[in-house]
């Protein structure tokens, strides 16, 4: 990958991330490689994944729910390493939501789990 490709990458990358921090109203983000894994706990959600890799990819999945009656979603944001970016929403006290997500050319993602 070229220097101004990766430059790119992680202007996107830092971007995105900040725009999903003003959106969620609290949240816990993880950058990792893999393996690893993370159950992240905050006030209105609660979250379980994994990171593994194979194949010059990395694959995230796991699950994620919504645990108050405010009105508000569960969310998972996921950027990959090579700047892809997914998201999954859990909506309604007690709804769990599964996600399995795979991004190539890269062995790291960072994870958020957050409020909107």
């Amino acid at each position: 990958m070229s220097a101004v490709r990766k430059t790119v990458l992680s202007a996107l990358s830092t971007i995105v991330l900040a725009g999903g921090l003003a959106v969620g109203a609290a949240g816990t983000a993880s950058a990792a490689t893999c393996p690893s894994t993370a159950s992240p706990k905050i006030d209105g959600a609660i979250a379980g994944w994994s990171l593994s890799c194979s194949g010059g990819a990395v694959r995230v999945s796991g699950w994620l729910e919504d645990t108050r009656m405010d009105g508000k979603c569960a969310m998972v944001r996921i950027v990959g390493g090579n700047g892809e970016y997914r998201t999954k929403q859990a909506c309604g006290s007690g709804v769990r939501e599964q996600f399995d997500f795979t991004f190539a050319g890269t062995n790291e993602a960072q994870v958020r789990l957050a409020i909107a």
